[in-house]
């Protein structure tokens, strides 16, 4: 029997490769994405904390000096959450768009195969069609042998 060869199968190869790369990457934004919630949370927790020792001190005796830099430095965690919240969308985003490459690559392998299950079901059709020949041939030959005989 023949054997079947998809003439493409280096292409789908190199598909499939495409894709466990796009999902490496996708792992990878995702993991970033984590990372940078995570950094965010504990930036809104020492700003609480902050709140929290700027609060104490404005009740106990007051020390302007230690008040304001206090005070400064709740202001600077707001600055670092603003931009950690950058970082965070930036991550996002880049999650994005490894998610659509993912998909886009998923795409092209599956069309990929599906184009080697359309070829390999026309090479079934052409076994089939070759083996209903081999049996049309060998009834004729065994019809014209008796023919003959008589």
């Amino acid at each position: 029997m023949a054997k079947f060869v998809y003439r493409l199968q280096n292409i789908l190869d190199v598909k499939m490769k495409l894709e466990d790369q796009a999902k490496s990457s996708f792992s990878m934004a995702s993991a970033r994405v984590n990372e940078e919630e995570e950094k965010l949370e504990r930036l809104y927790e020492e700003k609480a904390q902050l709140e929290e020792e700027y609060r104490k001190k404005s009740l106990g005796p007051l020390d302007l000096f230690e008040l304001q830099f206090s005070k400064d430095c709740v202001e600077y965690k707001k600055g670092e959450i603003a931009d950690q919240k950058r970082e965070l969308e930036m991550a996002r985003k880049n999650l994005e768009i490894a998610r659509y490459q993912l998909n886009e690559a998923m795409k092209e392998r599956k069309i990929h195969e599906k184009l080697k299950e359309n070829a390999f079901e026309e090479f079934l059709q052409e076994i089939n069609e070759e083996e209903k020949k081999e049996i049309d041939q060998l009834v004729s030959f065994t019809y014209n042998n008796r023919s003959e005989e008589e």
